[in-house]
């Protein structure tokens, strides 16, 4: 496998800038000319648009800025990348964080590609969630799959722990998602139940759906809201950036606050209701015992037309824990057991109404009550 010294990053045709590896071996960024005329700040906070060579630290993204880091695959995507480069004789702790944007090209979350790419030889067959979900099982229990290469041709620019596949579902891009060895038969049903629930909490959710299997419960689906497609235009990529690359921190560390996200959506977004969907995702994480709520699970879209960013649809909402059993991002500095008092203390310094901020918690636990008590009993755990 050649080894990329320098990359081209590119979003749809228009060429944003240039990714080059320095002698500490972290990665510069410049934008190019013609995007500083016509395109906008990819990261604003660590990528303002100006002509410039910018310089990363070397933590907490192996030397990239956290725009490009969100590229790259994470959890279950980075385990088929490391796979397929062990099968082509390559160690892969010696494949540095900007050719691993080169095996992610194209195939990356967002909106940003990559030039040139490592190809790797794959087919891609018909979708059969079943046998997927086998090979997946196999490769993760026996670090062998017959199927290595459509695993990664599907898979192996996503993040998160679980199995998943990136795949067409009537014409429009989904993600599939399938249960690790470790996961009840029913994840994928709990986490339809959880994605209905909170779309009844005035949650803005992705469609989402439950494949049948004749395995399991079903399959947990969503449809990617970093792509859109239409008629004239086909499949649209849409910038997106997760909180953890806009404060260029890990999302591995449980070192952020709601108080922190709150502030930083109003800073980016200049938009209050913002504000109140991001509330109600706290609520709804606090009352439903989601705390895998790391700054990886937040993220922002950015609309070209209008020239501003705004939250994502919720997603990777299930019955989870973090470290320690503590939320990932803490409510009002209290990571253990937040409540009603931390959820109103991180209203009142965001200035959305007491009145309104107690209703809406209200609301969602009774909501949450109802629709997911019996997940939330503690003797299944």
């Amino acid at each position: 496998m050649n080894r990329y010294r320098s990359l081209e990053v590119l979003l749809d045709a228009e060429t944003v800038g240039t990714l080059a590896l320095t002698r500490e071996r972290t990665v510069a960024f410049e934008y190019s000319d013609g995007w500083l005329r016509n395109g906008f700040s990819i990261s604003p906070f660590s990528l303002p648009l100006r002509k410039q060579v910018f310089l990363p630290k070397p933590d907490p993204f192996d030397g990239l800025f956290g725009a490009f880091a969100d590229s790259l695959p994470d959890g279950w995507g980075r385990l088929l990348v490391d796979r397929m480069l062990l099968r082509e004789g390559e160690d892969p702790r010696t494949v540095d964080a900007l050719n691993r944007l080169a095996v992610v090209g194209d195939a990356g979350m967002g909106a940003l590609r990559y030039r040139p790419v490592h190809e790797f030889d794959g087919t891609r067959s018909d979708a059969d969630y079943d046998r997927l979900a086998e090979e997946c099982r196999r490769l993760l229990q026996t670090d062998d799959s017959k199927d290595l290469d459509e695993l990664f041709l599907l898979g192996g620019s996503s993040g998160g722990a679980r199995p998943k596949v990136l795949t067409d579902v009537d014409g429009e891009p989904w993600i599939v998602k399938f249960p690790s060895p470790q996961d009840r038969d029913e994840i994928g049903r709990e986490e339809f139940r959880y994605a209905r629930c909170a779309k009844e909490c005035g949650i803005d959710m992705p469609e989402t759906r439950l494949f049948p299997s004749k395995r399991s419960a079903g399959y947990f689906g969503v449809r990617r809201f970093d792509r859109r497609t239409s008629a004239s235009r086909g499949v649209e990529r849409i910038p997106m950036l997760s909180a953890s690359a806009i404060l260029e921190t890990s999302h591995r560390i449980p070192n952020l606050d709601y108080h922190t996200l709150m502030k930083l959506t109003l800073l980016l977004t200049k938009d209050f209701s913002e504000i109140e969907k991001l509330y109600r995702l706290m609520c709804f994480n606090v009352f439903a015992h989601n705390r895998d709520d790391h700054s990886r699970n937040f993220s922002f879209l950015y609309d070209r037309a209008v020239g501003q960013w705004r939250l994502s649809p919720a997603y990777d909402l299930t019955y989870s824990d973090s470290v320690g059993g503590e939320h990932a991002t803490s409510v009002n500095g209290n990571g253990r057991d937040p409540g009603l008092a931390d959820l109103l203390a991180v209203a009142n310094e965001v200035k959305l109404a007491k009145e309104k901020a107690g209703r809406i918690a209200r609301e969602i636990e009774g909501t949450v009550r109802e629709e997911l008590g019996d997940l939330l009993g503690t003797s299944r755990r």
